[in-house]
C-alpha cells in the first residue's frame, strides 16, 4: 500500500511538473519549398497556424506537439496560384479547411537534435511524418515570458494526401514537384 501512494505522489508531482507551451504566431514562421518547371523552385507560408506543446523535461524529449494550419492560408505570393492551390485540385480548403500534426513519438538524437514523429493530416488524408527538430534553446522575451526556439524540417510527397494535380512539360518532366520541404520556425510560450 504504502508503494502505492508513493507512486500515485510521484505521478502527481510529474503531472503538475509538466510544462505547457503555445507557438507564438507573430515569431513563428510555416514555410514550404517545391519545385516548378523542374529546374525553378516556388516558395510559400501558411500565414495561420497555432499549436500547443505539452513537456515535463527540460530537453523537451518528451513533448506532445499538436499543430493546427488553416489551409485557405496558403501564401505563395501569387493571387491566382494560391486559388488554385485552394481548389479542390489540391488543399480543397473549403472541405478540408484544417491541416493537422500530433506527435506520436519524440527520440533525442544529441544535447539539441530531435526526432519528432507524428500523424499530418491533410485533406482527409493521415500519414505519419517524421521532422528533424533543432532545439535552439530557452530566453525571456521582453514580457519577461519563458520562450524556447525550435527549427524543424521534413520532406514529403504531396501526392499521398491526394494533392494530384499536375501537367507533363513539353520537354519532359513536371510542371510541379511532388516532394515539398517544409520549414518550420518556432517560437513556443511557457503558459
Amino acid at each position: 500500500m504504502k508503494k502505492l501512494i508513493i507512486s500515485l505522489l510521484l505521478f502527481a508531482a510529474a503531472a503538475s511538473a509538466q510544462n505547457k507551451w503555445t507557438i507564438e504566431t507573430s515569431h513563428s514562421s510555416i514555410n514550404f519549398t517545391v519545385a516548378h518547371l523542374v529546374i525553378s523552385e516556388v516558395t510559400g507560408r501558411f500565414r495561420e497556424f497555432s499549436g500547443k506543446v505539452e513537456s515535463i523535461r527540460d530537453d523537451f524529449s518528451d513533448m506532445k506537439l499538436d499543430v493546427v494550419i488553416k489551409a485557405n492560408s496558403i501564401d505563395t505570393d501569387e493571387p491566382k496560384r494560391d486559388t488554385h492551390l485552394k481548389s479542390p485540385d489540391f488543399f480543397d480548403a473549403d472541405r478540408y479547411p484544417d491541416i493537422t500534426f500530433k506527435s506520436t513519438r519524440v527520440t533525442k538524437v544529441d544535447d539539441n537534435t530531435l526526432t519528432v514523429v507524428g500523424d499530418l493530416m491533410m485533406r482527409g488524408v493521415t500519414r505519419s511524418v517524421e521532422l528533424n527538430v533543432v532545439f535552439k534553446g530557452k530566453s525571456k522575451n521582453p514580457m519577461g515570458q519563458t520562450v524556447a526556439i525550435f527549427k524543424a524540417a521534413t520532406v514529403i510527397n504531396r501526392t499521398e494526401w491526394g494533392l494530384k494535380w499536375n501537367r507533363v512539360l513539353e520537354g519532359g518532366g513536371l510542371l510541379a514537384g511532388e516532394n515539398v520541404t517544409l520549414n518550420l520556425n518556432i517560437e513556443l510560450v511557457r503558459g
